[in-house]
């Protein structure tokens, strides 16, 4: 308890206001085009200058900045007052203003022009007493939208038609990361767990593939169904270096593609439209775009690689097919062999494999297109610290501090360096709170100032690192009985409890099916003739006796 909590360095892009967040975001988008130059002459600083609202000088401070940076947007973020030269050049309720008569005046088939909004957005600011925007400044913020959803609202659907793509194909993507699409899907196969070899369940395949290259990219495999933080999971692998990982798997595959994607395309699943995935791309940099509804050819590319996955996966032990007319008499919980392990081991020598491939699109393979991208373009950007980077995409919970900590779900949790925070609790508002579903023993806290974020533990360190579904388990199960109030004791009694009969049922099945083996065994030796009856010649076995690590094997030799 008395050591100190890791702390991640946090750029605190959550603690700030709507406003400094687009002013902050508008930054680094012209300043990052102007860092791509060898050299930025004064022509394009002063052009730059007049966009964000600066001096020159100061333009060439923001151009050094990101240089340096580390590739956030918040490396461009004010550090001082939001007032004067360079700060924030509009207060909150001016923009309050602007973003609401943009939506009810200008976003309409009325069609009214940016002039008439102006006089709008002034008249409404001098009844409020508020500062007059001035009109370069309502048409800076009107350029900076979306193109397609202003056509949309302003000309309606077939107006904007010629900017989407046409046919079964997406917009042409030129370079590597230019596109990374992600989806989820559950996957045709039972899995065992690593302690009994008892089947478990079908596990969750998440994807992500460069849509320039047909790479994949990131990959996570988890019992649990998808959510946001599958999405954080699944980008965090595609940004950082694989080969740790495939050490930890103990197996030797190439899997080099990764790097910090420009676009993230993913449908509308509300895993895909969380406060930590929208602002976690954007603190990176990486647009996030959706599929748009009724048009099932965006997103097509993910979908092909797993259904060709999924296909392949029908080869194993285990698998349940598509569909049960496909599966037939075949009993996927008797055959099941692979842990989820084993599992993410095979998935990923067939990704090994499947970047070797000819691709038919590409005409190349896709690991070869890569290299060619990389050749081009420079190798991508890798993330440096792949813990903090997730940590961005964690769900976000806000909670006041108490005189014991914070309590989330009725568990408490407390550490040393929350003490000077506790003596002025009744002065700082709400802190944001990060938690990492997959093992609640611990939470993420950023700091007061939002520079950096603490690992916090629970204030009983003799609880078990439990998920956050079995959490909810053990909850519903006490409300079930009747709880009023339900306290942290129940509920790690409850969960040790259900882990009790969980264990005590393998065992006795385990045991009760070695007793009725032996009672077999022994029926048949009482039966058998005295008289020794020689050996049958060796056969094979058949497919479906064939040992589940013998089939295991055989599928990685193929």
């Amino acid at each position: 308890m008395d050591e100190e909590p890791y702390g991640i360095p946090s750029p605190g892009h959550l603690t700030m206001s709507d406003a400094q967040w687009e002013q902050t975001r508008l930054r680094a988008e012209v300043i990052g085009n102007l860092a791509e130059r060898d050299h930025v002459g004064v022509a394009a600083a002063d052009e730059a200058a007049v966009e964000l609202g600066i001096s020159r000088r100061q333009v060439y401070v923001l151009l050094e900045r990101y240089r340096q940076g580390s590739g956030l947007v918040t490396d461009l973020a004010s550090r001082r007052s939001d007032g004067g030269r360079g700060g924030n050049r509009l207060s909150e309720p001016v923009e309050q203003v602007i973003r609401e008569l943009v939506r009810t005046r200008y976003l309409t088939r009325q069609k009214r022009s940016i002039a008439s909004l102006h006089r709008e957005i002034a008249r409404v600011c001098a009844v409020r007493g508020l500062p007059v925007p001035a009109r370069n400044t309502v048409e800076t913020r009107i350029a900076r939208m979306n193109p397609i959803a202003v056509g949309r609202r302003r000309e309606g659907p077939d107006s904007v038609r010629p900017l989407q793509s046409a046919g079964d194909d997406v917009p042409a993507i030129g370079s590597i990361l230019d596109q990374v699409q992600i989806d989820h899907t559950v996957i045709d196969l039972i899995v065992v767990d690593e302690r009994e070899r008892k089947p478990v369940g079908r596990p969750y395949l998440t994807l992500a593939i460069d849509v320039c290259s047909r790479c994949l990219v990131g990959m996570v495999v988890t019992l649990e169904p998808p959510s946001a933080v599958s999405v954080g999971l699944c980008l965090a692998h595609a940004t950082g270096d694989k080969r740790p990982r495939l050490e930890r798997l103990g197996i030797e595959a190439d899997w080099p593609m990764s790097g910090k994607p420009k676009a993230l395309f993913v449908d509308n699943a509300a895993e895909f439209k969380s406060e930590a995935l929208t602002r976690g791309c954007e603190q990176h940099g990486i647009a996030l775009d959706y599929r748009p509804l009724g048009q099932p050819h965006y997103g097509g590319i993910v979908e092909r690689v797993i259904g060709t996955a999924m296909r392949e996966i029908h080869e194993l032990p285990g698998t349940t097919f598509s569909d049960p007319g496909e599966r037939g008499r075949y009993d996927s919980e008797k055959m099941a062999a692979l842990t989820l392990a084993e599992l993410e081991k095979w998935l990923s020598l067939a990704v090994a494999a499947y970047h070797g491939t000819v691709h038919s699109t590409l005409g190349l393979t896709p690991a070869g297109r890569w290299a060619e991208g990389v050749l081009a373009d420079g190798s991508p950007v890798v993330t440096a610290n792949p813990t903090a980077f997730l940590v961005d995409f964690l769900p976000v919970i806000r909670r006041k501090l108490t005189r014991t900590g914070f309590v989330i779900d009725h568990v408490r949790y407390f550490a040393n360096v929350l003490k000077p925070w506790i003596a002025r609790r009744e002065s700082l508002e709400q802190f944001i709170i990060r938690r990492d579903p997959r093992d609640i023993s611990r939470i993420w806290v950023l700091d007061p100032e939002g520079e950096e974020y603490l690992e916090v533990p629970y204030r009983t360190l003799s609880n078990p690192a439990v998920s956050v579904w079995e959490h909810r388990q053990a909850l519903a199960r006490l409300r079930e009985r009747g709880a009023a109030e339900v306290d942290e004791v129940a509920l790690f009694r409850m969960i040790e409890q259900m882990r009790h009969i969980s264990e005590t049922a393998e065992k006795t099945t385990k045991r009760t099916r070695r007793e009725a083996e032996r009672r077999n065994h022994a029926g048949t030796t009482r039966k058998a003739s005295p008289a020794p009856t020689p050996a049958p010649p060796a056969t094979a076995p058949e497919p479906g006796a064939m040992r589940p690590a013998a089939r295991f094997e055989e599928i990685e030799q193929w």
